[in-house]
């Protein structure tokens, strides 16, 4: 009526203009107030056959546009559709589709409600006090070889109480299944997908983490709480810098004294190159990565035996240091003190990120 002339950018979208019609019709007949960014989705699946119909004359001009893909229905996706209008020409367009348009002939019918929660993501660190619990589950050739896991005792809680459909487990590292977590623990996060309770008090937490703790003495968690999806990242953040502190009992073939293992305290900042071990070939490629063994501190112990205290950059193959896998590993601690040297007994004693913020116990 205006005779303005619009441009592409200065028309409103349709779905903004379906927001703006909907969401107050929605709120009285619900008596809740609408938040466009609430975690909490309610998706309506409508069929139109009379708008499909209108998309057809786009796939005869832009067949470009449409291409057959396995897991979709129709040719005619959102994406699809949205190329293919970006793409015709203006008379093209009009040719088929007077401005403004005809009202359409027949309603949509509903096909689907699903009502779906955003994940949420819950932190914390835990200890493993076991030498025969892996960090996930344990499967070869969909056989379990260990009835149970890190993950599963902590995890198998929360889908509970959080009565969620799945997780996914992520932590700051991993150890082998015969080493223990001691110190303050390794930090981990789990994101609970679709959850149908959300809101916990910290006393609820805090009472969710005594059940967990007192459900197995092989683990033990800390700092469990509530954490935003923005906040796993500081778990991953500069994780090849980070240090770790490991306590290893080494035996030596060759008799040693106390004097043998002293010139080991000395060294600093010891590079390392350490091929992909052979012992995970089958699940990581082949490189070759230099590490840095920042400190060691050695402990006698007889004859044979010594404990080695060890800090190095995160992603450090501890075992292999030790005995050098075939010299894969060089230097290693067999090299250096020129015996042949094994590991018995690994501990984690610390791993230095500052994640999830500590909790008053």
């Amino acid at each position: 009526k205006q005779s303005l002339s619009l441009g592409r950018n200065d028309i409103v979208q349709l779905k903004e203009a379906y927001k703006w019609i909907t969401y107050p019709l929605f709120s009285e007949e619900l008596g809740v107030p609408i938040d466009g960014k609430s975690l909490f989705e309610v998706s309506v699946v409508f069929a139109h056959p009379e708008t499909v119909g209108d998309c057809h004359f786009l796939g005869k001009i832009l067949p470009d546009c449409f291409k057959p893909a396995k897991n979709k229905q129709s040719v005619f996706t959102r994406m699809a559709v949205m190329k293919a209008l970006n793409k015709i020409k203006e008379e093209d367009f009009r040719k088929q589709f007077p401005c403004p348009p005809n009202s359409p002939k027949a309603v949509c019918t509903v096909l689907e409600i699903e009502c779906a929660h955003g994940a949420v993501f819950v932190a914390g660190r835990y200890n493993k006090y076991s030498r025969n619990l892996p960090q996930t589950p344990w499967i070869i050739d969909g056989e379990r070889k260990l009835e149970s896991s890190v993950e599963e005792l902590i995890s198998d809680h929360l889908l509970t109480v959080f009565k969620a459909e799945s997780f996914n487990f992520s932590s700051s590292g991993r150890e082998d299944v015969d080493v223990r977590t001691l110190g303050n623990g390794r930090p981990f996060a789990i994101e609970l997908v679709n959850p149908h309770r959300v809101h916990f008090t910290s006393q609820e937490i805090k009472e969710l983490q005594q059940k967990i703790n007192k459900s197995s003495n092989k683990i033990q968690v800390r700092d469990l709480q509530l954490v935003s999806r923005e906040a796993i990242g500081h778990m991953k953040e500069g994780e090849e810098e980070k240090t770790k502190t490991y306590s290893a009992l080494i035996w030596t073939n060759k008799v040693i004294q106390k004097k043998d293992i002293e010139f080991l305290n000395d060294i600093k900042d010891l590079k390392i190159d350490q091929k992909t071990p052979l012992r995970v070939l089958h699940r990581r490629p082949l490189a070759l990565r230099t590490r840095v063994i920042h400190s060691m501190e050695t402990h006698y112990v007889d004859e044979h035996h010594f404990r080695l205290y060890l800090k190095t950059q995160a992603g450090t193959y501890i075992k292999e240091f030790v005995h050098g896998d075939f010299g894969r590993t060089r230097p290693n601690i067999g090299s250096l003190m020129n015996v042949t040297a094994d590991i018995l007994e690994l501990d984690v004693e610390s791993v230095d990120v500052d994640w999830p913020p500590a909790l008053d116990d």
